[in-house]
């Protein structure tokens, strides 16, 4: 969506603080932080963090300082007493005049605290939007219901809420079918595999490929670009064909070891379910593929590597019925008991 930047006349000199959770960021939020760049010289927001909060404060920093570039976005410790008026605004306007090194100019806030605070810093404050009539919304009604209130977050935001379901598997697997067979099931969108157009690609400027770990880098983050992007535009749901955990085994099978950049994409990104699709069906080969003898050998590197990973996965073998049947079933459980279709 495209937020709306507060009418206002010419920024008067001055530094203008908006503080909060931002948990998660959403349309409310980015109205009172243009509202306070219409307002201020220069904007600070302060990102509050706990270590149990359900999303990273370092993720959500990244969140506002994309989508509010002019703006200087820093992160301080939720470690001040909540509920005790005065007390806590005072605190939490000494801990903002330590992070900026002087008081603002000027505190923009949609709560009640928010005169509280800037008095004790003896700035000027402005209310934005206090009854939420401009954007109905906040965070724990996000945290509660994504969906239902998904019209008020960034691509960047709804992408954290999207449950992906990755399907890998060796060659000639199925893996690219069943991706397809679950989108058009679930009616949602799917992501496919950038390192075979990329293969493909290569092939078409040389009968050989001389791999190299750049490659295998590339193809690793390009996955998870195109797959980022996607997130940010589909509903609930998002099946993705292939992974870097993926590309990792692949650059064992051509290099012989494995890649310490590509392991870390992988290692860093995670799923709701992962689908191993088992090696129990006859080869095609189509011109791009080693063979089916290494089939066997990355069906199970798949495994072990799966069973080392925190996520959920399931292997499904039979035919291409039986294959999707299993997978729904289990994807199902995974989005109860919200409806299943996207």
């Amino acid at each position: 969506m495209t937020y709306q930047r507060a009418p206002g006349r010419r920024a008067p000199a001055g530094i203008g603080v908006v503080i909060g959770k931002f948990l998660p960021p959403h349309a409310g939020h980015s109205y009172l932080i243009e509202t306070a760049c219409a307002g201020a010289d220069r904007v600070v927001v302060i990102v509050c963090e706990r270590t149990d909060d359900p999303v990273p404060a370092q993720t959500r920093a990244a969140w506002l300082r994309e989508l509010h570039p002019a703006a200087t976005v820093l992160v301080t410790p939720d470690d001040i007493p909540d509920q005790q008026g005065e007390a806590t605004s005072r605190a939490w306007a000494a801990r903002t005049v330590e992070l900026l090194g002087r008081a603002p100019d000027a505190v923009f806030t949609s709560e009640e605290y928010g005169p509280r605070y800037a008095a004790a810093m003896s700035a000027r404050h402005v209310a934005v939007d206090p009854d939420r009539r401009r954007y109905p919304v906040s965070g724990t009604l996000v945290r509660g219901d994504p969906w239902r209130y998904a019209q008020f977050l960034a691509p960047c935001v709804r992408a954290w809420y999207v449950r992906r379901v990755a399907v890998v598997g060796a060659e000639s697997t199925g893996t690219t079918t069943l991706a397809q067979d679950l989108a058009a099931h679930y009616g949602c969108a799917w992501v496919p595999e950038y390192g075979r157009a990329y293969c493909e690609q290569l092939l078409a400027q040389a009968p050989t490929i001389d791999w190299r770990t750049e490659d295998f880098v590339h193809i690793a983050g390009r996955q998870q670009s195109d797959e980022d992007s996607m997130a940010g535009h589909s509903g609930r749901l998002l099946i993705c064909d292939t992974d870097a955990l993926a590309t990792s085994i692949w650059h064992e099978r051509y290099l012989g070891t494995p890649s310490d950049q590509v392991r870390a994409l992988a290692s860093a990104r995670s799923y709701a379910l992962y689908i191993l699709t088992g090696d129990d069906i006859p080869f095609v080969q189509d011109g791009t593929r080693d063979g089916e003898h290494v089939r066997g050998w990355m069906t199970q590197r798949f495994r072990d590597e799966l069973a080392r990973r925190d996520e959920p996965w399931i292997e499904v073998r039979g035919d291409r019925e039986r294959r999707l049947a299993e997978a729904v079933a289990r994807i199902d459980q995974l989005l109860a008991p919200a409806t299943a279709r996207c």
